[in-house]
């Protein structure tokens, strides 16, 4: 599961806000999703896999950019530029999925406590929850996103266990490095939830949001570097996932269920220690990943209705923000405490993401477009229509998702 995590500006001066964006991407919905690709497609979405790496970067530099020269989040540009209504429509977009996400990323914390304690995942559903909430309110969130922002990296133990798996790679490079459509039900159903995971709405949303306060004009091009190095290595990451999975438990068609058997994949490099380990790297991803949903949607929420606060504030003098926050917060418990499966919840919240993803990022090109609110500085043309490229891509997927539910089943 994206995006970068609210951070002051020391945490921005030495990570970046692109780099703690790639980091944070291997939440638990995406690492979930991936697991189950590569269970029911084994390799055959590889090569989208690797688009991604450059999708990513394209729509983290022009939210990138859209921050800096406006000084203000993708929502409140929109709703300062074209009104209540557009601002209300991207901001049902971008709640929506970030409340079944964040419900699936409750879900996937509990799971990754169970992996380590043996205790049943939905006893630890409300203290993570708690925890997080804590956190943000008391501050303590910003001074520990520095050590929580690596323990994603542990997922890149899946370049080792993707080689020490033995997968055919040549099916792999084939793959890769020839891409073909299938119109089977998992493939466009994998499609669709790897493009939600990876291309959320609050990635970029709250990248634009992160940007406007800590990165000035002049600093756009490193956020930008940065923001391309974060989506690589997540790409990279993404990518040994889908190999892993696929080599020990897609050829074997068994599908991806649980947390246990997604931690099936690291057995080859780390034996009896793979549930743990995979435990640990899930936890880390669900604490990286929450605190930013919980955040984004109390900022969207406070720039569609024009309330004042933000995370720097004091409770007393920014209610609202601080009331939308718990809202969104007990909006994820609901999700979390409504009786489906962690995998198969944070699967779905991948679906949706997809299916809600093409009208934020419309808006966002539109707003890159518009030489008004960008005052001149307007990303380059082939990066323009590069965004364009990865909305189409997005938007098709989306339609043919829609189109074998309708009319295939």
């Amino acid at each position: 599961m994206s995006a970068c995590r609210p951070s002051d500006r020391i945490i921005a001066a030495e990570l970046g806000p692109g780099i703690i964006a790639g980091a944070s991407d291997n939440d638990p919905t995406t690492v979930a999703s991936l697991a189950v690709i590569g269970s029911t497609t084994i390799y055959a979405l590889s090569w989208l896999v690797v688009l991604i790496i450059p999708m990513l970067a394209v729509v983290q530099a022009i939210s990138a950019q859209i921050g800096a020269v406006t000084k203000s989040g993708l929502e409140r540009v929109i709703r300062d530029h074209y009104g209540f209504g557009w601002a209300l429509a991207a901001l049902l977009s971008v709640l929506i999925v970030n409340i079944l996400t964040l419900g699936a990323d409750l879900e996937g914390g509990g799971a990754a406590l169970q992996l380590l304690t043996g205790v049943d995942y939905r006893v630890w559903i409300l203290p993570v929850a708690i925890a997080v909430t804590l956190m943000l309110l008391l501050g303590s969130y910003k001074r520990i996103e520095r050590m929580l922002v690596f323990i994603p990296l542990i997922f890149l133990s899946y370049v080792a266990a993707a080689i020490v798996a033995h997968p055919d790679w040549g099916q792999v490079a084939l793959h890769t490095f020839i891409p073909h459509l299938e119109a089977t039900p998992e493939y466009i159903t994998g499609a669709i939830a790897l493009l939600g995971t990876t291309l959320t709405s609050y990635v970029y949303v709250w990248e634009s949001i992160e940007v406007a306060h800590d990165a000035p004009v002049r600093r756009i091009g490193v956020v930008q570097a940065e923001g391309t190095l974060g989506a690589a290595v997540a790409g990279i990451t993404f990518f040994f996932i889908v190999v892993a999975t696929g080599a020990t438990l897609g050829v074997h068609h068994r599908v991806v269920e649980t947390a246990q058997d997604a931690a099936q994949a690291l057995t080859p490099i780390a034996g009896r220690w793979s549930a743990a380990l995979f435990g640990i790297g899930l936890l880390g991803s669900a604490l990286l990943a929450i605190p930013v949903l919980v955040a984004t949607s109390a900022y969207v929420i406070s720039a569609a209705f024009r309330w004042h606060g933000d995370l720097d504030s004091k409770f007393w003098l920014a209610r609202k923000f601080y009331v939308a926050m718990s809202a969104s917060m007990l909006g994820g418990l609901v999700i979390a405490f409504a009786g489906v499966a962690p995998v198969k919840l944070l699967f779905v919240s991948s679906i949706v993401g997809g299916l809600a993803t093409p009208l934020t990022l419309v808006m966002m090109m539109v707003v890159a477009h518009d030489p008004k609110i960008m005052s001149g500085q307007r990303c380059p043309s082939w990066l323009l229509l590069s965004g364009w490229c990865v909305t189409g891509i997005v938007t098709a997927a989306a339609m043919a998702f829609l189109y074998q539910s309708l009319f295939m089943q």
